[in-house]
């Protein structure tokens, strides 16, 4: 689900409003704390730093926060405006303040203005917020207007490869000014903070506050910033077309400028890996390119799947299982999927759902006994279900007008369901009940042969009805054992109840299909039998079962 990042002028929730009131308040107190745990180290850190550094970098349209973390130094988010951090670092140099405070970059040459928490939004409008708090509430505002009922949260950063590239020319720009310096020799590459980590650890105790929940590295829900710039396409886009072993490497298939997340960071890595290993003095040169944008940011919202699982019965015989459109015509008058999962995905307010059964029966066949196990996947559901909700849907699938179908044990499962149902296919046995006609009148010794038949196995070529869309191969199946019921005042016709292989085509079974199943009821009974109705009444899988 992709949601706009408008600049929201005001907080539509009122706890996100109160929330970010605390967060406001709680930076005042912190700042003006003089023993703060975060304040004391990073001021240890500042004062390491030599001025002459600070003010060059800054005067190469290097934010702030870029220059403290290229060595090692993470800033807190409560110190982030330029008058605090600066008087942090030069005390009461007002002079030298003055100086650094007018030299602060519209957009940073490193991080393109992520780190200064300016973007582009949807409407390709600029945005500069003051804080990470300040996007923290705009991010927030948006989860909550998307209605997601979330517990925790895990939040993904993707920014331009370009600016992994640009930490490391601003590196070795310093190495090669400053190299010689105590300062610089007791840092180190290794010790530098990446942008992407700098923006999470900035926006992550905020989201926290706004979200009521934690943030957590196995959450189901997933926030991802994703920031693109034109500058960044461009400039891989001119190393392909510089970069003479593309065609080997597999890039030859850029034409029109654009290039996949995937080729532009390992362009980008080449490029970085090339710069490392380049003492050539033509390579550190700073200022880097202007950037007069700063990036656009999309922001997704997202997710796993929740997984239902259950069994279904079914009693008609004009409902497919899935939905069956041919030359733009329903076949059927339902499908079990959009009965279940229909009801299931509103319920939830996903996007969109699959469906997923232990098998399938033919659209006039019935589906008895426990039921069909099965699984419903909804993607990016915004309502996470309770037991009560659970039953409320049972309930309401089971009382719709038509009945054409029941629902039995829903519950929400892991995604371990659909590994108990995949393992619980290959080895299951089918019970089934079929109304059959024989060409002469049953004798009693046709029960006797039929019910004397146990573990027979029988050899299957795809059947004629479903030749256009199944491989031509030859299939053995077990029969485990038949039996027949006759049926008062009736010569020709009887019930047959059999439990067979999974996978077995009973209907075939009984006729033979021009012989391309042998042996079959009709020869064994040496005439022509034919099918008429068909029940399955039991699936015999452990899974989804009462308990």
């Amino acid at each position: 689900m992709s949601n706009g990042t408008e600049d929201v002028a005001q907080v539509s929730s009122v706890q996100a409003a109160e929330a970010a009131h605390v967060i406001s308040t709680d930076v005042d107190l912190q700042i003006a704390g003089e023993d703060d745990e975060e304040m004391t180290p990073l001021n240890n850190a500042v004062r390491s730093f030599p001025f002459d550094a600070v003010k060059d970098l800054s005067s190469k349209e290097v934010c702030m926060r870029c220059i403290f973390r290229l060595f090692g130094v993470q800033v807190p988010d409560f110190s982030l405006s330029q008058p605090a951090i600066l008087r942090n670092f030069l005390g009461e140099q007002t002079d030298s303040i003055k100086q650094l405070e007018d030299t602060e970059p519209k957009s940073c040459s490193i991080c393109l203005g992520v780190l200064q928490f300016a973007y582009c939004n949807d409407k390709e409008r600029s945005v500069k917020k003051e804080s990470a708090n300040d996007l923290a509430v705009t991010i927030a505002d948006l989860v909550k207007k998307e209605g997601y009922q979330i517990d925790s949260f895990l939040l993904e950063v993707s920014l331009p490869p370009i600016i992994s590239e640009n930490e490391n020319m601003a590196w070795l720009y310093v190495k090669n000014k400053y190299g010689s310096e105590l300062w610089f020799q007791e840092r180190s590459l290794s010790n530098r903070i990446y942008a992407k980590e700098a923006l999470k650890s900035a926006l992550a105790n905020p989201l926290e506050t706004l979200l009521f929940c934690r943030m957590s590295s196995v959450s189901s829900f997933r926030i991802r910033l994703t920031y693109t710039h034109a500058k960044a396409t461009k400039t891989v886009q001119n190393f392909v077309e510089r970069n003479e072993s593309c065609t080997e490497n597999g890039l030859d298939s850029v034409k029109d400028g654009s290039v996949s997340t995937s080729e532009a960071n390992t362009i980008t890595q080449r490029s970085s890996d090339g710069l490392l290993d380049n003492n050539s003095s033509e390579v550190y040169g700073l200022p880097l390119e202007k950037v007069n944008e700063p990036c656009r940011l999309e922001c997704l919202f997202n997710r796993t799947p929740i997984y239902f699982g259950g069994r279904y019965l079914k009693y008609s015989r004009n409902v497919s299982q899935t939905r069956w459109i041919i030359d733009d015509e329903r076949m059927g008058e339902a499908s079990i999927e959009e009965i279940i999962a229909g009801n299931i995905l509103p319920m939830c307010r996903g996007d969109n759902y699959k469906f997923h059964a232990a098998g399938r029966e033919d659209i006039d066949v019935r589906m008895l006994g426990s039921g069909r196990p099965f699984l419903v996947e909804i993607q990016n559901a915004c309502q996470v279900p309770s037991e009560l909700f659970v039953k409320e849907i049972e309930t309401k699938i089971n009382n719709l007008e038509n009945r054409l179908i029941r629902v039995k044990n829903l519950k929400v499962v892991g995604s371990e369901g659909w590994t108990l149902m995949r393992e619980g296919e290959s080895e299951k046995q089918k019970q089934y009940t079929a109304l059959v006609w024989i060409s002469r009148p049953l004798q009693d010794e046709d029960l006797q042969s039929i019910s004397s038949i146990k573990e027979m196995q029988i050899l299957q070529r795809t059947p004629i009805r479903v030749l256009h869309r199944r491989s031509p191969l030859d299939r053995e199946k077990i029969i485990h054992w038949i039996n027949i019921e006759k049926i008062a005042g009736s010569s020709q016709y009887f019930l047959l109840h059999l439990c067979t292989q999974a996978g077995t085509y009973i209907k075939e079974f009984v006729h033979g299909d021009l012989g391309r199943t042998n042996p079959s009821i009709g020869s064994i009974l040496g005439c022509r039998a034919e099918i008429l109705q068909l029940d399955v009444t039991e699936v015999k899988m452990d899974c989804f079962l009462d308990e």
